[in-house]
């Protein structure tokens, strides 16, 4: 897909908000994405995020899809309660940042608590929420900004900007801006969430998790400099770092994750209940999978490359965000680059090398191609950068 020039396709978002996001341009080339690409969200929209209270102690027990699959959870239970409604969602490891129209505030705020009363209830695990008008968060200081980047011909991601988000999430952890966990006690609906394959070797020395945010007094054309540094090193890689292989991740069956997954999008179902059923569905796609045969519309071997083709390995979260695949070298280069950076006080940074790397699904459905692939490292990943990130802060 042709990446348009913002002028060329951008309506007045402020006079149609319904139709923001719709209305953006796709950019199709991820470097392309600099501070004319993104467009400010309507005042009278909300900016929401929610993230798992001390998911490092979960990842420490080695509950790494867990943390990952509840991370992801909020994004298929409000597209699933708006399926009609386009919002830009960005997936965060052990949470989601997101942004709705005004009108869905109590239709959002209802699931999430659904959501959160679910989650408290099937792995005694605390997910917070919270959810604010856009005016609000300018009100602070702050902004926020959108651009949507193709990652392939199927599926497009939202790129967050203007230091919004990370504003907002630190006001839930404070417990500023919590929203209320009361639930009508009806499961979240998180159809097509799923955790099915398996996780991918490096090919090199290390599955890299970069996380970079900006100091708030840094100029901007100073932290892009050092962005587009550290992309030009990714872009020097074998396909930008890409870490999931061309063909797709591996597939075994069962799969590890399918209990995991039946608790969690069962509803009122019985967990045994729902993993037989999802049991005998996944026998029959590992079975296409091992042929490589079609079953109707279904290509297997398509559907696999799709998966690395929708992947979100990078993305801009108030921040750069990369899962990368690379060898030692590269990583010590990002690093120095970083380093330095932090010294001439432009910005935090978080690195995390581990040997895997893994996907969280939300397919909708596996005879469409615009299935989505959220992709972190697989011993902690961004939640583990997070970590050293936060300690520069202090």
């Amino acid at each position: 897909m042709a990446a348009p020039k913002p002028c060329e396709t951008m309506k007045d978002t402020q006079s149609n908000p319904d139709t923001f996001y719709d209305d953006l341009p796709l950019f199709a080339e991820f470097s392309g994405l600099q501070q004319d690409a993104f467009t400010p969200l309507p005042d009278d929209w909300l900016l929401g995020c929610c993230d798992i209270v001390d998911s490092t102690a979960l990842i420490d027990r080695g509950q790494f899809k867990t943390v990952n699959m509840i991370g992801a959870a909020a994004i298929a239970a409000l597209r699933n309660t708006l399926p009609d409604r386009a919002f830009p969602f960005v997936f965060g490891g052990d949470g989601a940042g997101f942004a709705l129209p005004p009108d869905c505030a109590d239709l959002a705020a209802r699931e999430l608590a659904r959501l959160q009363a679910w989650v408290a209830q099937e792995f005694a695990i605390d997910l917070r929420a919270t959810l604010a008008p856009v005016a609000d968060v300018r009100a602070s200081g702050q902004d926020v900004r959108v651009a949507r980047f193709g990652a392939s011909r199927d599926v497009d991601y939202a790129m967050f900007d203007g230091g919004g988000l990370n504003w907002l999430e630190s006001q839930m952890k404070g417990n500023d801006r919590t929203l209320s966990t009361q639930s009508d006690g009806t499961p979240p609906d998180l159809t097509g969430l799923s955790c099915r394959w398996d996780s991918v070797k490096a090919r090199n020395d290390m599955i890299l998790s970069v996380l970079v945010k900006p100091e708030p007094t840094a100029p901007f054309a100073a932290v892009a400099e050092v962005t587009q540094a550290i992309l030009q090193l990714a872009n020097g890689l074998d396909r930008g770092g890409h870490p999931l292989p061309k063909e797709g991740p591996g597939f075994r069956f069962p799969p590890k994750g399918l209990m995991l997954e039946a608790r969690l999008g069962r509803g009122k179902t019985a967990a045994i209940l729902r993993k037989v059923t999802l049991t005998l569905g996944t026998a029959l796609v590992a079975v296409l999978f091992w042929r490589g045969r079609k079953l109707g519309n279904f290509d297997p071997v398509s559907y696999r490359a799709e998966i690395a083709a929708n992947a979100d390995f990078r993305k801009y979260d108030d921040g750069l965000k990369l899962t990368l695949d690379c060898p030692q070298e590269t990583h010590d280069q990002i690093e120095g680059l970083l380093a330095d950076a932090r010294a001439a006080g432009l910005v935090r940074y978080g690195l995390f090398a581990q040997d895997e790397a893994m996907v969280t699904c939300i397919v909708p459905s596996a005879m469409r191609a615009d299935h989505m692939h959220f992709v972190d490292g697989a011993s902690g990943g961004y939640a583990r950068a997070a970590q050293m990130l936060r300690a520069q802060g202090k």
